[in-house]
């Protein structure tokens, strides 16, 4: 018996897309897994529908490291509906109070700053965070209010961009596990008047440049032009993404030599020069520095493979 017949391309690489407005994270990975025609695919970090904007794809084997865009930092911009507060915090719920918009600039300055630098935050009942294995938004849909710990994150930044009116325009940097809907339920709370969102967008994350953006439109268009030509898609689609290792470029770089990775490629630790005393690296191997794969340094300085890509087999003709 032959080989299973794979049922897309290996195809290797982070896609930033722009999420649309009114789709899942899920539904939009799906939809670039397939115009991609690529044999695996996951997501960093999901957008609620509402939001739009940066959601990196990964690729082939560059899901194995996904985890790290999960855990970076990222940048948002928000618009919240100041004097409504909703049971979701943002515009898909139901309005559970109205109350008038009376504060100053000097109240919102103070509440501003409040949620800046390192603060606790209580999830809301309609988040993905899991309770008992069942997500809280579950729960929330039952009517079924369950505890929720307090978990710690980070505000980088917050700026005031807008306020006119009813709305309040602002972006916020902030550390992996931050919910924006909070800080805009928590901050119109404070100011006495309620508030929800009505627009989200995410801008970056981690240091992946907004300018490499690529919309569904703008894949499929590409996509039909290439098949319309008798091109592969991937000729014209594979450009367009970023490298494999991107999503751990943070990472200190360990290069070896094509010798010494024969046995890290194998799972064996190896004694490298010049290493940082401990944590995660980068592996890279020879002159032209091509990723292999993640690192750690064990309790003897050595460098222990700790996830490594598979290089694929060569395409069959």
């Amino acid at each position: 018996m032959g080989r299973p017949r794979r049922r897309g391309r290996d195809i290797d690489g982070v896609v930033l897309l722009d999420k649309p407005q009114g789709i899942s994270s899920n539904d939009a990975l799906q939809k670039v897994k397939r115009i991609f025609n690529a044999n695996k695919a996951g997501h960093t970090g999901a957008l609620d529908p509402l939001a739009t904007g940066m959601l990196p794809i990964c690729l082939g084997e560059a899901t194995k490291f996904s985890q790290f865009l999960l855990d970076a930092d990222k940048r948002y911009r928000v618009i919240a509906r100041l004097g409504q507060r909703t049971d979701t915090s943002d515009a898909d719920g139901e309005m559970i109070s109205e109350r008038e918009i009376n504060f100053t600039q000097a109240q919102l300055d103070n509440a501003l700053a409040q949620f800046r630098g390192d603060i606790e935050q209580v999830p809301s009942m309609y988040s993905a965070l899991k309770y008992q294995g069942r997500p809280l938004y579950e729960y929330a849909r039952q009517g079924i209010d369950v505890p929720r710990e307090a978990r710690s994150i980070t505000v980088f930044e917050l700026q005031q961009i807008r306020w006119e009116g009813s709305e309040l325009e602002l972006e916020v940097h902030c550390s992996k596990g931050t919910y924006i809907r909070t800080i805009v339920d928590d901050l119109g709370e404070l100011l006495g008047c309620g508030a929800h969102v009505i627009y989200l967008r995410r801008l970056e994350v981690a240091s992946y440049p907004m300018s490499r953006m690529v919309t569904l439109e703008q894949l499929q268009a590409l996509a039909d032009s290439a098949l319309a030509d008798g091109l592969p898609v991937g000729d014209v689609l594979d450009s367009l993404l970023m490298p494999m290792d991107s999503a751990v470029k943070s990472l200190p770089e360990v290069n070896i030599s094509s010798v010494v990775a024969v046995y890290v490629k194998q799972g064996q630790p190896v004694q490298v020069s010049g290493v940082p005393l401990e944590g995660l690296v980068r592996i890279t191997e020879g002159e032209e520095h091509k990723f292999i794969g993640m690192g750690e340094i064990d309790d003897d300085g050595r460098v222990a493979p700790r996830r490594l890509v598979v290089e694929h087999p060569p395409a069959e003709v």
